[in-house]
């Protein structure tokens, strides 16, 4: 009798435990700040170098893929459609995301009677607000240089270069055939060696975990469970909102893919990084019947304008801190501010604690204390774990959703079969690594 094998997800749940209660045992036993965050310091190297690996492949996987997805799409036609598609439903979902963080923040009010001592307004987070303009975000989407973009994986610009790339390759028929194989042999590659990389995601979960504990301790979450806890209600009421719109689209089938997202879902939540999941949401949505050729445009487009967590988390913090400082804003206002959002926004994958600067920005234009910012940088590696599980969920089912309006989802049956057929390879290549 075969011994049943922990599936990924309780793994990761495991880590997530021990690395809690590891982060815990720091944060007691030195109570002094600094030693405690050099040593957070060191167990974060093994978080690090996983977020480092999953970056190392992030630029060469979406080129890969994309190129090949591209080129079997076969005209610019297709691939126009693909794009508009996929807009219109990133464009809505944002839309919605923004709106219900406005509307939740106002219901719940966590910033009136906030007991918690206020930063001197004249005090600043020093982020750099100025980055966020809607002509430098068209000016960066189109890459200066290739190399420049795959050295600084800027998602956005390597889409943009994939697209005259898969598109010319297509163009030339026979004779790109050659290449297009090679790419194609490129992407699996990729993937195998995204396989590789993920059998550390375990201890990442873990080290992630212990080192946002030890420095930040489980009595700060204390502090802000009421402004946590309503953004966490707000986030589990959006993931609702983006299920029943995934289900408007796919029906029952939904929930399959909800099924089959859970081990990124938590990836991404652990180590508080979309990018880390991106590997897995492929396999997943593979799984669930999406053509690669869906997938591997849609899943980039979406790590740049489908951030459904950062959305709700930007207008829901920023009213936030102005419910804090006593600051009443008109409906008006807070239409103008969300519309403003929602043009900021857009292009901050990739931008460390990007949420935090477009927020820092917006403070800025509506009058309210920059300090404000300084409430919530202590939890926000908290929240930001909830931020990058969202952004997995909405990329996942807008991904689903495009292939089904593309015609491009196979049938349960054949997904079903098609899982089975990947999971027969995974386990070859388990039993003889050397030559899988």
């Amino acid at each position: 009798m075969t011994k049943r094998k922990l599936p990924p997800v309780a793994w990761i749940l495991i880590a997530m435990v021990l690395g809690i209660v590891i982060g815990h045992m720091i944060f007691i036993n030195f109570p002094d700040k600094k030693i405690a965050a050099e040593m957070a310091g060191y167990i974060s190297i093994l978080s690090d170098i996983f977020l480092r690996l999953i970056k190392m492949l992030i630029g060469p996987l979406v080129f890969s893929t994309l190129v090949v997805g591209i080129a079997h799409m076969g005209d610019a036609a297709a691939i126009g459609r693909v794009f508009f598609k996929a807009m219109a439903w990133f464009m809505s979902a944002s839309l919605v995301s923004l709106l219900l963080g406005m509307v939740l923040v106002n219901l719940m009010q966590p910033g009136a009677n906030f007991g918690l001592p206020l930063p001197d307004i004249g005090a600043s987070a020093n982020l750099a607000t100025s980055k966020f303009t809607l002509k430098d975000f068209v000016a960066h989407m189109v890459p200066k240089s290739f190399a420049e973009a795959m050295a600084h994986n800027e998602i956005l610009q390597i889409v943009v270069f994939s697209m005259f790339f898969g598109v010319a390759l297509s163009a030339l028929g026979e004779k790109g055939k050659t290449l297009l194989s090679a790419i194609d042999e490129l992407s699996h590659v990729m993937l195998k060696i995204t396989g590789y990389v993920m059998k550390l995601a375990p201890v990442a979960v873990m080290a992630a975990m212990a080192a946002t504990v030890a420095v930040n301790g489980l009595d700060i979450l204390l502090k802000f469970a009421v402004f946590m806890g309503d953004f966490y209600v707000a986030l589990i009421i959006l993931w609702v909102v983006l299920i029943a719109a995934g289900f408007l689209f796919l029906g029952p089938r939904v929930f399959k893919l909800i099924r089959l997202i859970r081990e990124p879902f938590m990836i991404s939540f652990a180590t508080a990084s979309s990018e880390a999941a991106y590997p897995k949401i492929l396999d997943a949505l593979d799984r669930f019947g999406v053509k690669r050729k869906i997938s591997s445009f849609v899943m980039p487009m979406g790590y740049s304008f489908n951030l459904d967590g950062s959305m709700i988390y930007c207008t829901f913090a920023t009213l936030f801190i102005a419910q804090a400082y006593g600051i009443e804003l008109s409906l008006g206002t807070q239409l103008t501010m969300l519309l403003v959002l929602m043009l900021t926004s857009k292009g901050i994958a990739g931008v460390p604690r990007a949420s935090l600067v477009v927020i820092a920005a917006t403070l800025n234009q509506f009058g309210i204390p920059e300090a404000g910012l300084l409430l919530i940088l202590g939890v926000d590696s908290f929240l930001d774990m909830g931020r990058s599980a969202t952004n997995a969920v909405g990329n996942s089912i807008a991904s689903a959703v495009v292939a089904k309006w593309e015609g491009d989802l196979l049938p349960e049956a054949e997904a079903e079969a098609n899982a089975v057929r990947l999971d027969r390879e995974l386990q070859a290549s388990l039993a003889n690594p050397a030559h899988s």
